[in-house]
């Protein structure tokens, strides 16, 4: 499952009855939350949305609009260093509300249905709450309200982007994108970063926000796996190095296959006898390396790559761009 309320996702926050001593979207941050020492205008520094003290019998709450359509199983939410100022309970409800404008939504949620994700559920201070979701329905929109008031240092929704149709009807777009529902199945070491941040649009923020290995120190090569939303066709690759300089992989390749049924865990098995889609490539420092279909070894559909790193190292950002295939369209290419 990913988060599909991270900012990298484009997900915001729409509206916020308060937040006069956090800004709400910080609690969206995927970093850790950290404690500083230190007070601005309105009061302490907090890592996370927090509220004034209400002094009525209402309660605060916030509207958040996900980067994309998704189905939600589960939430986290993270009450790390608020121990004095922390809400008693949360409770999450959600809408699918597309192609409607923000305002519509903010002005009139009640001509919105709003499905109950998350009763009203304890919390307790500087701690990391796990909660399920009783419904696992395409939702677009989520409405977080904490009662009576306090602050949320990081909240996350866990689940699957839905595929958009439209998508078809594109060419030369990138299918690996995390946007479009392509996920990390599994990698052998992500020791200084995960593997499912390559999957990002934008442009790593800095070394952390790729996926890197740890120093390789037996034979081999390390690796990660990455299943896409829905079967394509590749045109094109690029593979990014930013930031990593003297710790960049010294080539890689990438494997693909066409899976039409499979578990996460029996795929690592099978990704050893996949055909190479481009074979191994020599790297360079902090750059972004661009292949056409001149290198490409196939223009067969795909619908999982593993890409190789020798022997170890970061990348920042790998991109896959291509055109998403029907099911009616697969017959005759598979």
């Amino acid at each position: 499952m990913i988060n599909v309320t991270s900012l990298d996702l484009g997900t915001k926050v729409l509206h916020v009855s308060d937040d006069f001593f956090a800004n709400a979207e910080r609690m969206l941050e995927e970093s850790q939350p950290v404690f500083k020492d230190e007070y601005d205008e309105n009061g302490h520094w907090m890592d996370g949305w927090e509220t004034r003290r209400r002094r009525d019998s209402k309660n605060d709450f916030c509207i958040i609009k996900l980067g994309a359509s998704s189905k939600i199983n589960s939430f986290e939410v993270d009450t790390a260093h608020f121990k004095g100022n922390y809400p008693l309970a949360v409770s999450i409800m959600a809408c699918c509300a597309k192609n409607i404008k923000d305002e519509e939504l903010t002005k009139h949620p009640e001509n919105f249905e709003w499905k109950e994700l998350l009763v009203q559920s304890d919390l307790e201070g500087d701690t990391k709450h796990d909660f399920k979701s009783s419904c696992q329905d395409e939702v677009t929109h989520l409405r977080m309200d904490i009662f009576p008031d306090g602050g949320i240092a990081r909240f996350k929704a866990f689940g699957t982007i839905c595929f958009d149709e439209k998508l078809y009807d594109k060419e030369n777009i990138n299918v690996l994108s995390m946007l479009h529902g392509a996920r990390a199945v599994s990698t052998n070491n992500e020791f200084f970063g995960e593997l499912k941040n390559i999957l990002k649009e934008k442009d790593a923020l800095n070394m952390g926000d790729g996926w890197e290995t740890r120093r390789r120190r037996k034979p081999g090569f390390d690796w990660g796996i990455i299943e896409l939303a829905k079967p394509a066709i590749i045109d094109n690759i690029m593979l990014d190095t930013n930031f990593f300089k003297g710790n960049f992989p010294d080539s890689f390749s990438i494997c693909s296959a066409f899976v039409e049924e499979s578990t996460d865990k029996s795929i690592v098995t099978q990704s050893i006898f996949w055909e190479e889609l481009i074979p191994s490539q020599k790297l360079e420092m902090d750059n972004k390396h661009y292949y056409d279909q001149s290198v490409l070894l196939h223009n067969k559909p795909i619908t999982h790559i593993r890409i190789n790193i020798f022997p170890d190292g970061g990348v920042s950002r790998l991109k896959l761009f291509g055109k998403f295939i029907k099911d009616e369209e697969l017959k005759d290419l598979v």
